[in-house]
């Protein structure tokens, strides 16, 4: 199954997400510039380093594009029902259009989308059946990252040793406190906002119930017997196989996987 497009038309959002880029490429030129590249050519730290930050960074990058730019599970205006599956199917009292249960009508989007979690300004984009796995790689790459942007941001003044070779002419070592000091702040913000993301969206899915579900107490749904985790995770990643949870880069395949299978998954 290729990735759909889905674009949204809401400046709300395309407000978020350009403060979302303007934080990655904040960091993404900066930090190298004033941390990384001086310690590294003065010895303090090993090239890896310097390769691992770029490394989180594309992919954190990519899960951002795919996630906000990808069809999140749109449904079509004539679905076509399985005659086998039309007990879980129902009307929405919107758009008047059948749709499968813990289905979910976004107003911001205007149409409804399959197993919908919640609509992000933050990606400009809802997060459902065929994007979830993509916002959960966004959350633990931003989390990664803003924890590795601050250690050395830390230790930068605290545990290398001082930097001998500094070209007072260039701009970002004239001002490199002001700049250190906006990005620990931008950072502990975003590390404090995607700790709490990310946790009620693991707790989501390890309980197998959406954000939606959660606010609208759907006794039903919750009730429902509880699946494994590494159901639930495989089911929304597309993949049993666990490194394959990680890859921005890849194409998801939906998964159906019955109640009971191996524990090796």
């Amino acid at each position: 199954m290729g990735l759909r497009i889905h674009f949204v038309v809401d400046p709300h959002g395309w407000c978020c997400m350009g403060l979302i880029v303007f934080v990655w490429l904040y960091n993404f030129f900066l930090i190298p510039k004033i941390v990384l590249f001086p310690h590294y050519e003065e010895g303090h730290i090993p090239g890896i380093l310097i390769i691992i930050f770029y490394g989180i960074s594309i992919f954190c990058l990519v899960a951002l594009v795919r996630a906000s730019i990808a069809d999140p599970g749109r449904l079509p205006e004539n679905p076509k029902i399985p005659h086998g599956e039309r007990e879980f199917w129902e009307l929405c009292n919107k758009c008047n259009l059948m749709r499968p249960k813990r289905s979910h009508h976004c107003s911001r989007c205007g149409h409804c989308v399959r197993r919908m979690d919640h609509h992000c300004p933050w990606i400009n984009n809802c997060v459902g059946e065929d994007n979830h796995w993509l916002f959960l790689q966004l959350c633990f790459y931003t989390e990664l990252l803003t924890c590795y942007a601050l250690m050395f941001s830390f230790c930068h003044y605290y545990y290398f040793l001082p930097l001998k070779k500094r070209n007072l002419d260039l701009f970002v070592v004239r001002h490199e406190l002001a700049i250190m000091r906006l990005a620990a702040f931008m950072g502990i913000t975003m590390l404090v906002g995607i700790t709490g993301l990310f946790y009620t969206q693991l707790i989501g899915i390890i309980t197998d119930t959406t954000s939606i579900e959660k606010m609208s107490n759907c006794c039903e749904e919750i009730s429902r017997p509880r699946k494994p985790w590494q159901q639930t995770f495989s089911e929304v990643f597309g993949t049993r196989w666990k490194i394959l949870w990680f890859i921005p880069f890849r194409q998801r395949q939906p998964l159906r996987v019955p109640y009971h299978f191996a524990n090796h998954v």
